[in-house]
């Protein structure tokens, strides 16, 4: 097998294509080739050592992706080799094949796309998680979704729609607000023509007849949360996904006192961990909307396994719209 490797977490730029032995699974793993990885937002901070989970040295970056089952470990029994799966498993993508941890294969009915596959689990189970279970979205509420043109912005504006919510989409340019109108936005705001500290309030006022939105979904953090959490509905949640914009906004808690407001936190990783059942019946629920054509991942380009500094640096350089996956050959 061949994988890329982190030896020294300081970049993409130090990632080495190197040839290991193939290995083989032990109790509770299978052996998976892996047809499609995608690049998310936790890949680039993992092998900058900035992530929350930092693997012993050396491992291979890739926390999503699809393949075949070759091999399964001596007590495996809901897998069997030659089934196709998507894995989110933190580590082990950016390769030919990985050991996967059994437990956490979907395996995936006929019809469903690999490549498609590879960028479903995080974006979708996110943002399902964040907006029907966290959010308590109803139909005909408003949602405004943050950073809507990346993978979990695109994957939130087509579960809100699925729930019957209008949604505005806000995103950095024309292009991106475009992408989000083809996902299904029914309006967008384009943050390069609001500043934080005013035109933005008004942007949202205007768009949502004073009232401001019910469910606001913020993947992004930085200079325009609390603009956003002063424009939000009385009742409104704030779901907090994370922070690509880098710096951890503090929000005046008055502010959730005097709009009946929550802040409320999305953490799905443990979420799947601490309740396996009701993850498992979301992610079901899911992939019956893929099949029925009712979602599907927004893909920026596909690229082969060998251009993979190319696709941190597109990642790096915030010029990604929806999501890059990284193709094996064959």
């Amino acid at each position: 097998m061949h994988a890329w490797l982190c030896e020294n977490p300081v970049g993409f730029d130090a990632l080495t294509w190197k040839e290991l032995p193939t290995p083989q699974p032990g109790p509770g793993q299978v052996l998976v080739e892996i047809k499609a990885a995608s690049l998310n937002f936790p890949d680039l901070l993992i092998v900058q050592n900035k992530y929350q989970m930092k693997p012993p040295l050396p491992f291979v970056p890739g926390s999503e992706y699809a393949g075949v089952v070759r091999a399964v470990g001596p007590d495996v029994t809901h897998l069997q080799a030659g089934q196709p799966v998507a894995c989110l498993s933190g580590t082990g993508g950016f390769g030919t094949h990985t050991l996967a941890p059994a437990a956490l294969c979907l395996p995936l009915p006929a019809g469903f796309d690999l490549v498609d596959a590879a960028a479903f689990i995080m974006t979708y189970a996110t943002s399902y998680h964040a907006l029907i279970d966290r959010g308590a979205l109803k139909a005909g509420e408003t949602v405004l979704v943050l950073g809507a043109a990346g993978g979990v912005g695109t994957a939130a504006i087509q579960i809100a729609k699925q729930a019957g919510a209008r949604v505005i989409a806000a995103a950095s340019s024309a292009d991106k607000c475009q992408l989000c109108l083809d996902a299904g936005a029914d309006a967008t705001l384009n943050y390069s023509e609001h500043t934080p500290s005013g035109s933005l309030r008004e942007a949202i006022k205007q768009l949502t007849d004073g009232k401001g939105p019910d469910v606001v979904y913020d993947p992004v953090g930085g200079e325009f949360a609390e603009p956003v959490f002063r424009s939000i509905a009385w009742r409104g949640r704030y779901l907090v996904i994370g922070f690509a914009a880098g710096p951890i906004p503090s929000l005046p808690l008055n502010l959730a006192l005097l709009k009946g407001a929550s802040i409320v936190g999305v953490f799905w990783g443990d979420f799947a961990k601490r309740e396996p059942q009701a993850n498992a019946a979301m992610m079901q629920t899911l992939a019956q909307w893929y099949l029925q054509g009712k979602i599907k991942p927004v893909l920026d380009q596909t690229l082969p396994m060998s251009d993979l500094h190319r696709a941190y640096a597109l990642m790096g350089s915030r010029q990604v719209k929806g999501k890059l996956v990284m193709v094996n050959p064959g």
